[in-house]
């Protein structure tokens, strides 16, 4: 985990069905407090940006955002399908 070594308290103030959300996870099993809950969704949130600013790096060094041809072709790979729709 990043960072988990050492804690810091800090107050939030998060809108109230985010705060049910969390409730629940705990009271499910999927977290053991609530506090776990939202430093898991941080942690989250920090690897959804670096790998954002990965990207966003990587497209500025090989020439820019994909174009529209490029994407459906990168799609269809994706999904498996190497054959053209005609």
């Amino acid at each position: 985990m990043i960072g988990m070594t050492r804690k810091a308290k800090i107050a939030v103030s998060l809108p109230a069905d985010l705060v049910r959300a969390a409730k629940s996870a705990v009271r499910g099993g999927r977290a053991p407090n609530v506090s776990a809950y939202v430093a898991d969704a941080l942690e989250e949130k920090v690897v959804l940006d670096d790998l954002k600013s990965l990207l966003d790096e990587m497209l500025a060094e090989t020439g820019g955002p994909l174009t529209r041809a490029e994407r459906t072709t990168a799609d269809r790979i994706l999904r498996g399908s190497t054959s053209r729709r005609r």
